[in-house]
């Protein structure tokens, strides 16, 4: 076995600083030499990592065929192949009949991405199709840094331009003249903040729009009806809409309710009652949102909406999809998405499902005029469907299931939904599962929590994740306050002075299933990524004994330093989530749980923290810095491993073998804590 690395410290308030110096000799060195050592601890390991990388691998169909979406003359699809990375994009002639039937004598291949990729970093941006079918508009980051290349092909000659535009943020949005393209920039601290108008075989573009508030994302998308083209400005906790007719892309947009800190809305435009429409979803009347709606075609200002659906404090209305003959609201109720359809000239009704606790959302309304949508819908113990749902009747139909190879049946797993007691009363849902013998007895549990942003952490299936289950293991997801999935009361109860509540929520769930007789302290692992890692890191400062190991996966666990740089990517438009620590009491209030200042000499469990040197995000020196001071201050001698890819971003690796293999690195990681393997 090798030393572990131990990090210099400099004489300076924070001593690990010198790890911020990207590129430099002497940081990938010492990064070079984190990672040597966790294959040097993991050596024994490796045998048990490729068993388990083929193992993963073996449950997934390696070459398949997605389900085709017909729009217009052409039906658009993916293939997967064994051995392939990435997938690739086709079309085919749609056939006569309505059917979903691929004629592979007839597709046309439109984009392969493992041969742009040639074996390096890929991340496929934008992937657009012109109104007129006749050109493909895709933007590439080779990277890692969320920072894209534009590209349009036209697809009767395969000929390819590559647009002189830099620091694009990866979007490309169609007009509908099939020559203009708007597209975003980003600025110095990667946000999309320009917005640029081209027209094909010019090589200039236009300035649009300029977002100078640093707070504010800038996106452009196209509406439901395809008649109008939407420019969005948002912050954390307010929004602003501008719009333009898709016919006359030389025009200026026009914005529809100037921006009020703390209103929150989001527009579409489509039909209703057979007439078209504006469909604003807005926070004004209430912080769970209502429905507005305007007849026509011109801008909407704010004087004329009209409430079509109240708000509710019960219920939360997530997002609106619109289709010539049907409203489809996506609801949160008890902390469960639904979908509720109102069909013109039909009662309302709500899609009705098998499991308990699951994910499901509207994945695709197809063309506007389309009778059917599709929605994906999975639960922990049953793979991914996509069902079509017919809007006039509420009838389903599975079109199709994602396969698991080999041995599986969903009824060997239980699925459960439980509730945990966090210190202040509050009742905190947990979603479980494990095979149906190993409840009942205390037992390895992989618990995961992330609870930022207001984002919902629907149960979810995973391949991989049965290499677990079948292992013993019990997995469990910790919906703590901060997330979505109780509305936005919940997402308000776990930010800025209540961040806290996160931590506490998630520390009672773990007690929970300890009490419940789940697991044991000794059994028991945490995991999280990205602001989901500083939820982890916080938790093991204050509770070390509670937990055998951790997971940080890209950890935002230098969240003081970070959020008092203005120059670093995002910074700025976090205050609303985190505060501003140049306000001395949010300072002090970050200070107190900020993972990384509040390392102390105590023990912790095994850690494994895994960052992405080109993350535009999370800093890959967040993940080291931590686990450099972690390991000059810990108590113990157990495992505490860092693993930085020198050529990842915030996702990880980019292709589908190299992130089964991430996996099976953090499965041999818990089995050799666990003695398990």
């Amino acid at each position: 076995m090798s030393l572990a690395p131990i990090a210099r410290t400099e004489n300076a308030a924070d001593p690990y600083s010198w790890l911020e110096k990207r590129d430099t000799e002497e940081v990938l060195e010492y990064l070079k030499a984190e990672n040597a050592y966790l294959e040097s601890e993991l050596a024994e390991q490796r045998e048990l990592r490729e068993a388990l990388f083929l193992e993963i691998k073996g449950r997934i169909r390696e070459t398949d065929l997605s389900l085709p979406s017909p729009w217009g003359p052409w039906l658009y699809y993916q293939r997967t192949t064994a051995g392939d990375e990435y997938p690739r994009y086709y079309r085919c002639p749609r056939p006569a009949d309505a059917s979903l039937d691929v004629d592979e004598g007839a597709e046309q291949l439109l984009l392969d991405p493992n041969a742009l990729a040639d074996g390096g970093f890929l991340s496929l941006g934008s992937f657009s199709v012109s109104q007129d079918h006749q050109r493909l508009a895709y933007s590439l980051d080779t990277s890692g840094d969320e920072v894209y290349q534009l590209f349009v092909k036209e697809l009767s000659t395969g000929a390819i331009s590559e647009l002189p535009f830099a620091d694009c943020d990866g979007s490309m949005t169609w007009a509908n003249d099939s020559q203009t393209l708007f597209f975003g920039e980003l600025d110095d601290c990667h946000r999309p903040h320009k917005l640029y108008r081209h027209r094909l075989g010019s090589d200039a573009a236009e300035l649009v729009f300029h977002e100078a508030d640093g707070r504010f994302f800038l996106n452009c998308y196209r509406a439901s009806s395809e008649r109008q083209l939407v420019l969005l400005l948002n912050s954390k906790t307010t929004s602003e809409a501008w719009v333009l007719d898709a016919d006359t892309p030389e025009a200026a947009f026009s914005c529809l309710a100037p921006r009020e800190e703390g209103h929150e809305y989001y527009v579409d435009h489509g039909k209703v009652d057979g007439d078209w429409a504006w469909l604003i979803r807005s926070n004004q009347s209430g912080i769970n949102f209502a429905l507005y709606c305007v007849k026509g075609d011109d801008a909407p200002t704010r004087e004329r909406w009209s409430e079509l659906r109240g708000h509710d404090p019960q219920v939360m209305l997530e997002g609106v999809s619109l289709n010539d003959s049907a409203l489809v609201l996506s609801l949160r109720e008890g902390g469960l998405p639904i979908i509720e359809v109102h069909a013109q000239g039909r009662q309302a009704y709500r899609v009705q499902l098998p499991d308990a606790a699951y994910s499901l959302y509207v994945q695709d309304s197809l063309e506007f005029a389309s009778p059917v949508i599709r929605l994906r819908y999975e639960a922990l113990n049953r793979p991914a469907q996509i069902r079509q749902l017919t809007l006039a009747d509420g009838a389903q139909q599975v079109l199709k299931e994602t396969p698991v190879l080999g041995p599986f049946d969903a009824d060997d797993y239980v699925s459960q939904r439980l509730w945990a007691t966090a210190a202040d009363g509050t009742q905190v849902p947990i979603s479980l599962v494990a095979r149906r013998e190993v409840l009942g007895q205390a037992a390895p549990l992989y618990l995961y929590g992330y609870g930022a942003y207001g984002e919902s952490l629907d149960p979810w299936f995973s391949h991989a994740r049965l290499s677990l289950l079948e292992r013993g293991f019990v997995f469990a997801i910790a919906h703590v306050r901060g997330g979505g999935e109780l509305g936005e009361a919940w997402y308000r109860a776990g930010k800025l002075e209540h961040k806290h509540n996160s931590f506490d929520d998630f520390i009672a769930c773990a007690e929970h299933l300890i009490a419940s007789g789940y697991t044991r302290p000794d059994q028991l692992a945490i995991s999280g990524g990205s602001a989901g890692g500083l939820l982890i890191g916080a938790v093991l400062n204050q509770r070390p004994e509670l937990f055998a190991a951790a997971i940080a996966e890209v950890p935002f666990v230098d969240v003081l330093n970070t959020m008092q740089n203005p120059d670093l990517p995002l910074t700025v438009t976090e205050y609303d989530e985190w505060g501003d620590p140049h306000q001395p009491e949010v300072f002090e209030r970050i200070k107190g749980y900020a993972p990384y200042e509040n390392v102390k000499a105590q023990a912790y469990p095994a850690i494994l923290a895994v960052a992405g040197y080109n993350d535009s995000r999370v800093q890959y020196w967040e993940a080291a810095k931590w686990v450099a001071k972690l390991r000059a201050h810990k108590t113990d001698s157990k495992l505490l491993l860092l693993k930085t890819d020198l050529d990842a971003g915030h996702g990880g690796m980019s292709g589908r073998y190299q992130a089964l293999r991430d996996v099976a690195l953090e499965y041999a990681f818990l089995l050799k804590v666990f003695k398990l393997g």
